[in-house]
This record gives C-alpha cells, sequence and structure tokens, in this order.
C-alpha cells in the first residue's frame, strides 16, 4: 500500500481535476464508477486519518465557477446526492429515513440547471457551479422553449427557485451529430457533455440552435408554500408550464420501488434520453425537512446507480505513461469500439501489479467498462477466445519518454518512477500543465496543450527547459513555436489524411501576428506573480505538498526563504504537514536546479513572502481570530467561500470544514442546512456574514 498521506493527497488532486473537467470543460476523464471509487477510498482514509481530513472536497458540491460567466449565488445550495449501488445499500438508506411512501424518477445524465422566478417571472438561471456559486446562463436559458419566462397560472410564490436537469434527446443528439459531421466538424462525444456544453456557450444564439430539453426534479427557496408532498409539488410545477417527467411514480413499499428500478434498466436502451439510474425520494416534504443534509447531500434522497455499460474489444497493446512526479502508469490501447455514446480507443490499467491482477495479456479478447466517460476501465480478459498468439506484459526498464532506467517501487509504495526529473519531457511537460492548473497558480492560458507547445514543439527548439524559465518567457520566444495538434480527451498527437501528425502555429496568426493565446499566456504570467504564497509553492509540484499542506507553511513562516531554511524538526510540527512531507521539502530543496527555480522567480519578480508576516509562528498568535476554529456555510452574499476563508486566515483562524465541540463559532448564510443544526445543538455561537466583516474590519 502505497503513503497514506500520499495516497490522500493524490486522491484529492484527481476528484478536483475529475470534477472541474466534467463540470467546467464537460469532459469526462474517468468512468462514474471509478470517480465514486476514488471519493469511497478518499473517505475511508480520512476517516482512518482524521488529522488530514481538513478541506477536503468530499465536503465539496459539484466543481469549481469557470470565468467565462458571471458568478451567481443560490438562494439555497444545490446539493449533490448520495449514491447506491445495490439493493442492499438502498434498503440500509430506506431503514435510515424510514417507510415509504417513496418518490421514484429516472436519473438523467444532463447537466442540472437552477431557475430563479419572482412573482412568476424568470430573473435567472444558473449551472450548479460548486453547489453554492453557479454560472450565469440566463441569456442562454432563455433560448430554450420549455423554459418559461413567465409562468402559467395565478397565485405564483414571490420568489421560488426550480431545480431540474438539461439533456439531449437521443434522436435529437444523432441528428446534431449528423448535422456536424455533413460539415465537417468533428461529432460530440455524448449527450451529456454536448448538452452541458451547449448550454454553455458564450454565444446564445449558438445555444438557440442545439434542441435542448428539460425535467424538472425539485426546488430550492421557496417562499410561504403548503404542499404535503414532492409529488404535489410536480403536480403544481406542471400547471405554471414546467415540463416534469411522466415517469416519476410514488410507492409505498421498497419492493415496489425495486421492480421500478428493474423495470426501467431492461428499458434503459428504448428510452428517448440516457439515463444512469433512479432517484428515489421520501415523498414527504415534512420528513424531507426533519431529515436534512449532511454537507453536500439531503438524507432523504439517494440515486440508484445502474452498472455501467460493458463490451468486449480486443486489447491491441499496453503502453506506459510518465506523471509529474515521475509515476509509470500503464494503459491500454484497445480496437476502437462504440459504448456509451463515444469511441474507446484507450483505457485505464493504474498499474503493473492491476495488469497483473487482472490477468490481461496483450492480443486478449477484454471485457470493457464504460459509463460515459473518455478513459474507460479493462475488466478482465474473456479466456474463452485466446488462440494462443496473446503475449504477457512486461514493464518497460526504460522511461518510454527519456529512456532513463525507471526505479524500482520504493517500501510503501507500488509503482515504478523515473529519476530523471529534470531531463524527462514526459515530467517537465506534466509539471508545467500542472503548474498552471487551478490547484496551483490558476493560470488559464497555461493549460496541457500549451505546455506540451512549450515544452515539446514540432519546431523550432523547447523554450521551457524547467519551471525557472516561466516567468521569464517574451514574445519573441513564443511566436515562433509550431506545435503538434493533440487530441483533448487523450494528448495523442492527431494525424492528418496522410497519417502524419498536424502541426499548426500555436502563437501567432496567419499573418504574422501574435494570436490571442501568446498575449493572454503572458499577461496570465504576469498576473500569476502576485499569487497566494501556498499557491507559489503547490505549483512547485513538491512531492506531498498540495494546497492543504502549503496553506499552512505559508502561514506559519510567512516565506519561501523561510520555509526552506527551516528544519525537518520545525517543518514537522506544522499542523497538516508531518514528518514525510517535512522531509520531502528538504530533499527537494537540496537539488540544485530546484534552487535555481527559486532564484529565477524572485528575479522575475514573483512574491515569495506575505506582506507583513510578523515571523514563523507568529501569523495565527496576532490575529483578532487567534486559535480560532471557524465553519462556514450556506450562501455568502457579496464574497466567494474562498475569499471569506482567506480572511479568515488572515486573521489567525483556522476554516474548518466541520462543526464540532472545538468550533469557535459559525458563519451561516441563506440555505445554512445540517451545519447550523448542529451549531444550534451545541451552543456555539452563529453570526452572519456582515457580522464577520465588522469583527475583521473588512
Amino acid at each position: 500500500m502505497s503513503n497514506p498521506t500520499e495516497r490522500i493527497f493524490e486522491l484529492r488532486e484527481l476528484i478536483k481535476k475529475y470534477r472541474d473537467s466534467y463540470y467546467t470543460e464537460d469532459v469526462s476523464l474517468v468512468s462514474d464508477a471509478e470517480y465514486d471509487g476514488l471519493e469511497k477510498e478518499l473517505a475511508a482514509l480520512e476517516a482512518q486519518y482524521p488529522e488530514l481530513a481538513s478541506g477536503s472536497p468530499l465536503e465539496e458540491v459539484g466543481g469549481s465557477v469557470s470565468n467565462t460567466f458571471d458568478p451567481v449565488q443560490h438562494l439555497e445550495p444545490m446539493m449533490s446526492l448520495d449514491n447506491a449501488f445495490s439493493f442492499d445499500e438502498l434498503s440500509a438508506w430506506a431503514e435510515r429515513v424510514g417507510p415509504g411512501p417513496y418518490l421514484c424518477e429516472l436519473k438523467i445524465d444532463g447537466l442540472a440547471i437552477n431557475l430563479r422566478y419572482l412573482n412568476g417571472k424568470l430573473v435567472s438561471a444558473a449551472t450548479r457551479g460548486d453547489g453554492v456559486t453557479g454560472e450565469d446562463i440566463t441569456l442562454n436559458a432563455k433560448t430554450m422553449s420549455q423554459i418559461p419566462l413567465e409562468l402559467k397560472g395565478e397565485n405564483h410564490p414571490e420568489q421560488i427557485e426550480i431545480r431540474g436537469e438539461v439533456y439531449f434527446a437521443l434522436d435529437d443528439f444523432q441528428k446534431l451529430n449528423e448535422g456536424l459531421i455533413a460539415s465537417g466538424n468533428a461529432p460530440f462525444a455524448n449527450p451529456r457533455n454536448s448538452a452541458s456544453g451547449s448550454l454553455r456557450q458564450k454565444d446564445p444564439e449558438v445555444t438557440k440552435t442545439r434542441p435542448l430539453k428539460l425535467l424538472v426534479h425539485g426546488f430550492g427557496a421557496w417562499t410561504d408554500h403548503n404542499l404535503k408532498s414532492q409529488s404535489d409539488v410536480y403536480t403544481l410545477l406542471a400547471t405554471w408550464g414546467l415540463p416534469v417527467s411522466e415517469r416519476a411514480k410514488s410507492f409505498d413499499s421498497l419492493p415496489e420501488v425495486m421492480e421500478f428500478i428493474d423495470q426501467h434498466l431492461k428499458l434503459r436502451h428504448s428510452l428517448e434520453h440516457e439515463i444512469d439510474g433512479v432517484v428515489v425520494k421520501v415523498d414527504d416534504l415534512g420528513r424531507q425537512q426533519q431529515l436534512g443534509f449532511t454537507s453536500r447531500a439531503p438524507r432523504w434522497a439517494i440515486a440508484y446507480k445502474y452498472p455501467p455499460e460493458q463490451v468486449q474489444t480486443r486489447l491491441t497493446d499496453i503502453k506506459v505513461s510518465i506523471g509529474r512526479t515521475g509515476r509509470a502508469t500503464p494503459y491500454a490501447v484497445v480496437e476502437p469500439v462504440l459504448v456509451a455514446g463515444s469511441t474507446v480507443e484507450f483505457a485505464t490499467l493504474h498499474n503493473q501489479d492491476v495488469v497483473a491482477a487482472k490477468g490481461v495479456l496483450i492480443g486478449d479478447t477484454v471485457v470493457l467498462r464504460k459509463a460515459g466517460d473518455v478513459i474507460p476501465e479493462i475488466l478482465g480478459p474473456v479466456i474463452q477466445s485466446r488462440d494462443g498468439s496473446e503475449k504477457k506484459f512486461e514493464m518497460p526498464k526504460l522511461c518510454p519518454e527519456c529512456g532513463t532506467e525507471l526505479a524500482p517501487a520504493q517500501e510503501g509504495d507500488v509503482d515504478l518512477r523515473c529519476p530523471n526529473a529534470k531531463s524527462c519531457p514526459a515530467q517537465l511537460r506534466e509539471r508545467i500543465a500542472y503548474l498552471g492548473s487551478r490547484s496551483a497558480l490558476d493560470i488559464e492560458a497555461l493549460g496541457y496543450v500549451s505546455a506540451t507547445a512549450l515544452t515539446q514543439p514540432a519546431s523550432p527548439a523547447p523554450v521551457v527547459f524547467s519551471e525557472a524559465d516561466v516567468f521569464d518567457l517574451t514574445l519573441e520566444e513564443l511566436l515562433p513555436i509550431r506545435a503538434y495538434v493533440l487530441d483533448p480527451d487523450t494528448g495523442e498527437k492527431k494525424l492528418d489524411a496522410q497519417g502524419n501528425p498536424k502541426i499548426v502555429d500555436y502563437f501567432k496568426k496567419k499573418n504574422g501576428e501574435p494570436g490571442e493565446i501568446a498575449h493572454k499566456l503572458l499577461a496570465n504570467l504576469e498576473q500569476a506573480k502576485q499569487s497566494p504564497l501556498w499557491r507559489i509553492l503547490v505549483s512547485l509540484s513538491i512531492r506531498h505538498v498540495g494546497p492543504v499542506a502549503a496553506r499552512a507553511l505559508a502561514d506559519h513562516f510567512g516565506s519561501i526563504q523561510r520555509i526552506f531554511e527551516a528544519s525537518e524538526e520545525q517543518l514537522s510540527e506544522i499542523d497538516g504537514v508531518g514528518p514525510t512531507l517535512a522531509e520531502s521539502i528538504k530533499s527537494w530543496i537540496e537539488v540544485d536546479w530546484h534552487k535555481e527555480i527559486i532564484d529565477r522567480w524572485r528575479a522575475s519578480g514573483v512574491k515569495l513572502e506575505i506582506d507583513d508576516h510578523p515571523g514563523p509562528g507568529k501569523l495565527a498568535v496576532d490575529g483578532v481570530l487567534a486559535g480560532q476554529a471557524v465553519v462556514v456555510t450556506g450562501s455568502l452574499e457579496g464574497m466567494t467561500r474562498e475569499e471569506v476563508e482567506e480572511a479568515i486566515r488572515a486573521a489567525g483562524g483556522k476554516p474548518a470544514s466541520s462543526v464540532s465541540k472545538n468550533t469557535s463559532f459559525l458563519v451561516a448564510g441563506p440555505g445554512a442546512g445540517s451545519k447550523l443544526t448542529k451549531a444550534e445543538q451545541l451552543g456555539i455561537e452563529i453570526i452572519d456574514l456582515n457580522q464577520l466583516r465588522t469583527r475583521l474590519g473588512i
């Protein structure tokens, strides 16, 4: 088993990456089953090591909010749903919530939307976002014929939030793709991602051309209603002209619910839209209110997930990719096969031990599982199909990208690693891409494609040989770069009709003038020089140092220099760091080319310290919230959650994710749920955002 601390941070990075890709980029990088497995593994590890649980993505809902649209705060949070994968898990949920009636509705694989009406008139439409803040897509939503600009009937509430799912009907999706192909454009991969991408277009006129549909499945804030059940809600919403599913049904007993689930599993491929399960809710609204919410999901509802689809195809090869820390990861190359609405050519195999455990051979017919994702999973071989020509996979002894001998797995680890951190093209490419990611410096123009163009251009020579070069880039260096066209899903080079890699001028226009990406990258880099110190630390790709540890280090020491001058003992004493991270930090700075990164960044004007920091260990002592643990819940008018938490940290406090007897006080906004209830039960002080501002003097 790998080091638990390392695995926790690795899982958090993966979960955040996959969430951001899914919710803000409309791309599914892993199967639903694999993602659910990552969350389960992380939950188990955090329960085992509670001292590392702070800042967990499991406390969050959805993904981040992109910069493409203006932010919109929901009046009440848009929660996720807990999942059940078997009737045993569904039965356990039913025992917790009590007897029926239960309302069952099909779980459409689409994009969640929040419609806000004032006195019956639509005033805003927003995506789920992170559950508290979504993206303003009002103009796009108004182009959809199924979304009424004004509700029918009379006596509408003064204010109401309507929640629903935007999707493509399968016939409409097929016609859309046929039109794209006929016009020479690439077809969409699957209905869910194409629906999300269509609704989140910058130009509403593009959205208008897409046959998007809506089904309503709930509500958020609602003033003065006296309805008794969710079924009654749907009946009323239908009279207002809102599209409600005709397949939603209420049952008194759990066996009837299970029969409904089985029935629609059989009908899954004959429906007009894709589904990935059935949502089961306590129908009684009074009981819903009594059951309440966890930090991310209602206790009164659960999603029964259908098994991912499976197909058979041929495993033609097993290749190895190298990650930013040198990790060597095998992946499967399969004969192209259509599954879950997209053509699959690659599948994950995790590591060499997994390959051996699955017993797959190159040339095997394999069972491939996919649930609307891009990189599916190989379940195992169809042994009866073997003809003797299959070959056993052997992990390479040399790095496939730089030729360096791979280092054997260390104690507690299973992965081989390329030790050539400085010069391995794969590691450099991945580190530069990570440096620009949301987890690190959040440089919009420095994604995977840009990182590849800078480190591995088609021509001329690379301009980035280490992180040290990033902040010294000039327009003169960027303009000559010609880059390979990469597949956005796999990172593989795209080929032209003759089978040669496609190559383009990446940073300049056809007339030779600098392109938008060149100006944007340089502007983003200039802004990134003023990033918070913890983000600078994360961007260095020091093994084990993620956002939680980086914040703790930055707050305690206040500067890069103090952090690297500290002893292992001093580092390990910091809450959230510990001996493993301390050793990793000291090992990192002892490398000469790592020191060069710091020196070059400092010379380039990168801010490597916190202004007016009083010295090691003094920041938290001197703040007005010194030593206080503060929990923030509900929506926050005028400030993002990150801004509020940064203000708490700046005042010496510690933002906490859950309420306990050690919580100093709770900051509660509209939509506060179970955390507010628990704080009231424990007698913890509760204030609103304005009161917090007064205390902090902001």
